[in-house]
């Protein structure tokens, strides 16, 4: 970043479960930023119940980048220009994989724009093997007894193999 200016950004998600897109995103954030949190909402609005608890998701968060030493995990439960300023991140990075993405993401962009505007929001997009991956399509594929190894970390394959076995 330039010097003087802030170079904090917040990586925001359900991450329930984390995926290797979500890695990708992660990782890529890192080398643009000193610091990036990555925050992990405790009870998503848009999902009625997590497969993982917010502990489990910043667990396999934190053993999937540590190799990544400008990286955090932490749980938070506000809102998230909120927690982004908690955190001194004046900027939050999300990935966009699909055109439904950016209708969602504009709208929320909008909405935070509103509560904060000194907080701004940056994208980046999903490389292309992972631009069809969400958390969504991992969890429904291991109920169904799919191999998900290659889409997740390996202690999140295990543990999807044991929570959704049918």
């Amino acid at each position: 970043m330039a010097e003087g200016k802030p170079s904090v950004a917040v990586c925001p998600g359900s991450y329930d479960p984390v995926t290797n897109g979500h890695l990708d995103i992660i990782g890529r954030a890192s080398n643009v930023f000193d610091r990036v949190v990555v925050g992990v909402v405790e009870q998503p609005v848009r999902k009625q119940k997590t497969l993982f608890t917010a502990e489990e998701r910043q667990g396999f968060l934190r053993d999937a980048t540590t190799e990544l030493a400008n990286v955090e995990i932490e749980i938070f439960s506000n809102l998230l220009v909120e927690f982004a300023r908690d955190q001194g991140a004046p900027v939050v990075v999300k990935g966009l994989r699909a055109i439904s993405d950016f209708e969602y993401e504009f709208e929320m962009n909008q909405l935070n724009r509103k509560l904060a505007a000194d907080v701004e929001s940056m994208y980046i997009f999903a490389s292309a093997n992972y631009s069809f991956l969400s958390s969504t399509g991992v969890k429904e594929m291991a109920t169904f007894g799919g191999d998900v190894s290659d889409l997740v970390p390996k202690p999140v394959a295990a543990a999807l193999t044991e929570r959704l076995a049918r």
